[in-house]
């Protein structure tokens, strides 16, 4: 089975244009310039869309002077910096067509707080973050008419201040109506992902893709952070890859403990799809961890356990692992 499998056969969406017409110009904010929020906006950018990066610190600055660059193992590119609109202010971009949030998952609540003045009565807020309960915390903010829930599959993250690093991954994204609708709103964005290059869906129960790609970033994160080893030693563990086994299968027994209609056959696709990865590939939370920097944990392993715990579901490998990660997310350089 190919890296893609897993996705069609999680995500069954629907894809490609209906004839080649010309895609009309999306006016695009991208609140988080990150690895995912740099890389895709970029993509889309160069598509000819109208694109607004908001940023912050040294990495703001350095795309101001320099313009965004873009190191891939799909082939290097750049926005040079007269063609960058990147500010840390969203007042003074305006409302948006779509607005992708990319921000880290602690982040939601104050990043959330700084959308409005992006926000037209359709404006979509694609929330492209890991976890599954970012859409809720949008939702509270903003109202739940805003928000679409989103997926991204790829391992990219900031290289240095300006330049985006995306080292594997099958660069793809999935979102969809939380309600399931099939909307001109998002009919639209697919559009632009597709003139852009990028690999995009239209999830037919965005619900399923959040929780099957939770599942499996709670195993890939957790154990490439635990060990601070890449994907490709894990697999040649047996204990490691049976650990890692066990993880996805706590996370899939508590989203149908939830309702949320997994396949029976998700283990195993996650487990065919890790064996197709680069073997070098680690997690953001692993890059996090070595850095120094705040962890997603709580997000991933953290909400594991909770999830586990009130629906009376033993959880014995992702609590192993939140309780080997955890000191390291409480130390205060990780903050």
């Amino acid at each position: 089975m190919s890296r893609h499998d897993i996705l069609s056969a999680v995500l069954k969406a629907e894809s490609g244009l209906a004839g080649a017409r010309t895609v009309s110009c999306v006016k695009i904010a991208v609140m988080g310039a990150g690895g995912l929020g740099g890389y895709f906006g970029a993509r889309l950018a160069l598509g000819g869309h109208d694109v607004h990066f908001i940023a912050r610190g040294a990495h703001l600055a350095a795309i101001g002077a320099a313009g965004l660059r873009v190191r891939s193992v799909r082939g290097d590119f750049e926005l040079p910096p007269e063609r960058v609109s990147v500010t840390d202010d969203p007042l003074s971009i305006g409302p948006c067509q779509v607005v992708l949030f990319t921000v880290k998952s602690y982040d939601t609540d104050v990043a959330a707080g700084r959308l409005q003045p992006l926000l037209a009565p359709e404006t979509a807020v694609i929330s492209l973050q890991n976890g599954i309960d970012n859409e809720d915390k949008l939702a509270a903010r903003i109202g739940a008419e805003h928000v679409v829930g989103g997926v991204a599959f790829i391992f990219a993250g900031i290289a240095e201040p300006g330049v985006i690093r995306d080292s594997g991954g099958p660069a793809r994204i999935a979102f969809g109506e939380l309600d399931g609708r099939r909307t001109a709103r998002l009919d639209a964005f697919l559009a632009a992902c597709t003139e852009s290059g990028i690999d995009a869906a239209i999830a037919p129960d965005i619900r399923v893709a959040l929780w099957s790609k939770w599942a499996f970033i709670c195993a890939q994160a957790g154990l490439t952070a635990a060990t601070r080893l890449p994907i490709g030693e894990i697999r040649t563990s047996p204990a490691a890859w049976g650990l890692f086994r066990e993880v996805v299968t706590e996370a899939w027994r508590i989203g149908r403990a939830e309702k949320i209609p997994l396949p029976d056959e998700l283990v195993e696709q996650h487990l065919s799809f890790a064996t197709g990865l680069e073997p070098d590939a680690r997690s953001s939370l692993h890059d996090d961890l070595v850095a120094g920097r705040r962890m997603e944990l709580d997000a991933l392993l953290g909400e594991l356990v909770r999830r586990a715990e009130r629906n009376g579901i033993p959880s014995p490998a992702g609590s192993a692992l939140y309780a080997v990660l955890e000191p390291w997310a409480r130390k205060p350089a990780a903050r």
